[in-house]
């Protein structure tokens, strides 16, 4: 481990730490919803591993005391601009493929789910920060740095962690608790991440960094202990 990293890690200990779970719902993540996406067995590999690290990090999150956050795409009316990106067309209505329509099966969560009295932020946009709450919330409850996983990696992921730590806290993303719809362009937004946004590590390693930190350890309730 590079010095830096270690003074990177070392602080983090320090600071109250939350999860943000970004967009793990069935529109981005099950393998019905994405035929259209075109995933090679690879991708689809990828993107089921992440959703099962998604559950195993918020398990620990919940037995060492980490406040979750649960960032939901909650789509109402068209996004105009995004509309002309996809079809060429600022008017476009909604179709029958948009993801995450509030109150279809797209916008369910999928293979994790919140607990009553977890925070819930629905966006319209990519970042968990726009025209959003989240802020406010992380500010309310002294949070210092985020840990941020979900999909996909360089959309919604690279727009809410790159949000955060223009706001002030410091990023970490474990690399097998996110994915892409294709490898390579994962491990790119990896990469673009690491240079200007975040500490990229992994799920265990976020555990353990949970687990050793004394901000964290006070709020262990009597006989939890980390998940798998």
């Amino acid at each position: 481990m590079s010095a830096l990293r270690e003074r990177q890690l070392a602080t983090l200990a320090r600071e109250r730490p939350a999860l943000v779970v970004v967009d793990v719902q069935r529109s981005f993540g099950d393998p019905e919803m994405l035929g259209g996406h075109g995933l090679d067995a690879a991708a689809q590999a990828s993107v089921a591993a992440a959703v099962e690290r998604c559950a195993v990090l918020v398990a620990d999150a919940r037995a060492l005391g980490v406040p979750v956050y649960w960032v939901e795409l909650g789509t109402v009316t068209p996004w105009r601009a995004s509309q002309w990106l996809r079809d060429g067309d600022l008017d476009a209505p909604l179709g029958d493929d948009e993801p995450c329509v509030v109150g279809t099966p797209g916008a369910e969560w999928y293979g994790v789910q919140p607990l009553a009295g977890e925070a819930r932020v629905r966006k319209t946009g990519y970042s968990g920060f726009l025209h959003t709450d989240l802020a406010a919330r992380l500010r309310v409850d002294g949070i210092g740095w985020v840990a941020v996983v979900g999909l996909t990696t360089e959309c919604c992921i690279q727009a809410t962690a790159t949000d955060a730590i223009q706001l002030g806290w410091p990023v970490y993303i474990p690399d097998d608790a996110t994915a892409a719809y294709d490898v390579p362009l994962h491990a790119a937004a990896l990469e673009q991440l690491a240079l200007n946004v975040a500490v990229i590590g992994s799920s265990s390693e976020l555990s353990g960094l949970w687990a050793g930190s004394a901000l964290a350890a006070d709020l262990v309730p009597a006989g939890a202990g980390a998940g798998a």
